[in-house]
């Protein structure tokens, strides 16, 4: 391996976006990576579950001759591990590594998706080589998920300080704060770059502590007569904590519904990171032996996700939940930015039914980001002092405001902040310089149902344009090759207009159907045809309606006379 190579980063998982977290450092011939998120569809992808990173440049890496020498995990949300399931059954075989509680939760999301991988536990202050090029420390910070951890990846061009999601909390529900003097020796140490969550940028203001959010929940759940039925983040332990402790206080039973809150409870509580008192918890399908007014539901799907339990029992379609007027629903979560519409349809459905809403916009201590302000921010550069600093985990106005919120006020020149775009690769030499050495197409991919990576673009507009504009199916009796019975073309459409009241527009299309095949001197093979006809009605009809629904030209040949 050259000692002269250069140190090089690509973020698989694109730039500009909250999610989708998946970061490939390369040295040499050996490549290293840091997380492998999902990311969430919005309104312009129909049909699609998730999105996860694009990983054709790496695919390509391995052929070419390159190893990946490691998998390093940051903390439990799924934007940083759910991925793992979808792609590491195409990768080879390379050591993983993340805090107890993260490995537990991705081994989960590895076990949905078939794959069977074993993830070692890094602990605090230990230092694990990976490969001959990296050796990776992690340290502890405060986040909304417990064992959350910031990297320190040694290289042989200098130190990276990987910094996803973070707070600084002073008073932290599980009493781990972020580690600032490990930081700030690593700041002396020298850090060459530092990456760093900028999601909450436009915060001036310290975000309060996750502790502040248990008595309001218990304010919320008081005096209710019926249940208390509160959703939240799945793998908030601290937040589901304080709820458990709340209910207990008010002496009601607390019942998880939902596979992925059950799962995460039973993980933690496993590992130690979540304390169930004693005979609170029952089982989810016996909370009909209880009265109402003895039960708090801690139910998943604050996100308004379709599907989740509690959009099911929002809608009335869930087995074991049903909401009445008597009871009470707590959002303690804030919609994930760009899933807005999701979550306020949950309130809206709610509240159309009569059932009382407690949610952050009218009682803003339901929740606490877990994500730090600018001042924190702000802190944490001038701790580490690093040489570069790369704002990451936010949109592009998050990013761009970085700089003079945070850099600049750490004493950071624009210069020195690194915004790459979508697909860029840094590249650092040995000098210390950067700059942006090759530029690779990203693409995420999508997931629907249990196709990966199946939905492509052309695709989605299909299905855009079908919801759009509907779909016209233009039949065309065959009469044998080439020849067709013009006379008894059938139109039929879905979506598109009311076939009773459009006798011109389906006889425009019949004209232009028989005009286009009338074209054509010689005869010529069905697909050019179907094309042909395709395009001109397509750019004929934009022409009157304004609208471009699905053309799909049918060939339907005509059964031969029986001979005997």
């Amino acid at each position: 391996m050259s000692s002269k190579s250069n140190l090089e980063l690509l973020p698989l998982g694109g730039m500009g976006k909250v999610t989708q977290n998946m970061y490939l450092y390369m040295y040499g011939d050996e490549m290293l990576i840091v997380d492998c998120g999902i990311g969430f569809p919005d309104q312009h992808m129909p049909g699609v579950d998730v999105l996860i990173p694009d990983v054709k440049y790496l695919m390509k890496q391995l052929k070419a001759g390159k190893e990946i020498v490691g998998m390093v995990l940051s903390h439990g949300h799924d934007d940083h591990i759910a991925a793992t399931g979808y792609l590491l059954g195409d990768l080879p075989e390379f050591p993983i590594y993340a805090s107890p509680l993260t490995a537990g939760f991705a081994e989960n999301r590895m076990k949905d998706g078939g794959v069977k991988r074993t993830i070692n536990i890094l602990k605090d202050g230990q230092v694990v080589e990976i490969g001959q090029s990296f050796r990776v420390e992690s340290l502890a910070v405060t986040h909304s998920v417990p064992d959350t951890k910031h990297l320190l990846i040694s290289t042989p061009v200098g130190l990276i300080y990987h910094g996803t999601d973070f707070k600084l909390d002073d008073n932290p529900v599980d009493g781990v704060k972020t580690d600032k003097v490990r930081v700030e020796r690593a700041g002396r140490d020298g850090i060459l770059c530092m990456l760093i969550d900028c999601l909450r940028v436009e915060r001036s203001e310290r975000v309060p502590s996750e502790s502040t959010t248990g008595p309001v929940i218990e304010q919320a759940m008081t005096g209710i007569k019926g249940k208390c039925i509160v959703t939240l983040m799945s793998s908030h332990l601290h937040r589901l904590q304080q709820t458990i402790d709340a209910a207990q206080r008010l002496g009601r039973k607390v019942a998880f519904v939902g596979r992925s809150v059950e799962q995460n409870v039973e993980i933690a509580v496993e590992l130690g990171k979540l304390n169930l008192p004693k005979n609170i918890k029952v089982d989810k399908r016996d909370i009909g032996d209880y009265p109402d007014e003895r039960l708090c539901l801690i139910v998943a799907g604050s996100q308004g996700q379709e599907g989740s339990s509690l959009v099911r029992a929002v809608s009335g379609d869930h087995p074991v939940v049903q909401i009445s007027e008597k009871d009470v629903v707590i959002f303690s979560a804030d919609a994930i930015p760009g899933n807005e519409i999701n979550y306020f349809s949950a309130i809206d459905e709610l509240s159309r039914k009569g059932v009382k809403v407690v949610y952050p916009d009218i009682a803003p201590g339901l929740h606490q980001s877990g994500h730090a302000s600018a001042p924190e921010q702000q802190e944490m550069v001038e701790l580490a002092n690093p040489k570069y600093v790369m704002p990451i985990g936010g949109a592009d106005r998050h990013r761009t405001l970085f700089v003079e919120r945070v850099a600049e006020p750490a004493g950071i020149s624009p210069e020195r902040v690194l915004i790459p775009g979508k697909g860029d690769v840094l590249s650092f030499d040995q000098n210390g310089r950067v700059r942006v050495s090759d530029h690779i197409t990203i693409t995420p991919q999508a997931v629907d149902g249990l196709g990966v990576g199946d939905v492509g673009p052309r695709v989605l507009s299909d299905r855009k344009a079908l919801g759009e504009a509907g779909i016209i199916m233009v039949i065309m009796p065959e009469i044998s090759k080439g020849q067709f019975d013009l006379k008894n073309i059938q139109v039929v459409s879905r979506g598109f207009v009311f076939m009773k009241e459009a006798e011109d527009v389906i006889k425009f299309i019949k004209d232009q159907t028989v005009e286009t095949i009338g074209s054509f001197k010689k005869k010529t093979d069905n697909e050019t045809l179907r094309k042909a006809i395709e395009s001109r009605l397509s750019r004929r009809l934009f022409k009157i309606i304004r609208r471009e629904p699905i053309i799909v030209p049918v060939f339907f040949p005509l059964a031969k006379p029986y001979k005997k």
